[in-house]
Parts: C-alpha cells; sequence; structure tokens
C-alpha cells in the first residue's frame, strides 16, 4: 500500500501554485503597463519563491497537470486577445507591448490560436460588423 503524502506538503504544492500563476498574472500585467520591459523566464519565477526551477515544474506538474510555461503562455494569450481587440494599436504595437518582435508575435500568436493576429482581428471586427447589422435590422 502506498505511503500517504502528508497533507502539509500537499498544502505546500498549492501554495506554491498559487503563487506562481500570481506572479506571472502580475509580471504581465506589468509588461502591459510598461512596468516591465522584459519577459521573466521560469527560472526568475522559481527565484522568486526561493525554489528551483525544477521543483516549481514538478510541483505545478503535480497540482495542475500543466508546466510552467502553459500557464504562462495562457495569460499571454489571453492579455494578447484583450489588446489585439483595440484597433487603434497596430499588431506592430501590440508585439512590442509584450516584449516581442512582431513576426515572433506572430509565430507565437498563431502556434496557440490557431490563426496570425491580423487574422483573429479580421475575425473580431467581421463578427462585430454582423452583430451590429442583426441589432439594426431587428
Amino acid at each position: 500500500m502506498p505511503t500517504p503524502i502528508p497533507r502539509k506538503i500537499l498544502a505546500r504544492q498549492h501554495q506554491i501554485t498559487a503563487d506562481f500563476t500570481r506572479l506571472v498574472h502580475a509580471h504581465i500585467d506589468d509588461i502591459v503597463a510598461g512596468r516591465a520591459t522584459e519577459a521573466l523566464e521560469i527560472r526568475d519565477f522559481a527565484g522568486q519563491l526561493c525554489i528551483h526551477p525544477t521543483h516549481l515544474s514538478n510541483m505545478l506538474k503535480l497540482t495542475t497537470g500543466e508546466a510552467p510555461c502553459a500557464i504562462y503562455e495562457r495569460k499571454l494569450v489571453a492579455v494578447s486577445r484583450e489588446l489585439l481587440s483595440d484597433p487603434r494599436q497596430s499588431v506592430a504595437a501590440v508585439a512590442a507591448r509584450l516584449t516581442y518582435d512582431p513576426s515572433n508575435f506572430t509565430k507565437f500568436f498563431k502556434r496557440f490560436v490557431g490563426v496570425t493576429p491580423r487574422q483573429y482581428r479580421e475575425e473580431l471586427w467581421a463578427g462585430q460588423r454582423a452583430e451590429k447589422t442583426e441589432t439594426v435590422t431587428s
């Protein structure tokens, strides 16, 4: 029969996950606000938590089933979608704001969303125009 994991260890796993998630969200908010000019790496977050990057990765995989980068990337994609919905900002401006060059941002966005940032915008705006047309004709 396997030895049960002590509650203290389980609580620590969940605390690390919560702290990491909070740090990721705060860091991406700082990037968007211009308070940070470089994206942090997983080892930087681990350092802030005073744990080894491998330990951070192992704890996140145990509690969420995901690697640390998946949590970071999911938040970054959500923020990217939000920023791209503003027609006053060019795709290049959104990329720069998120510390990417336009080409790498396009590759990143397409990998996770399935379309380029420009295609995403076109689909978004086409949907908004269709909603307006339905509202006017109703």
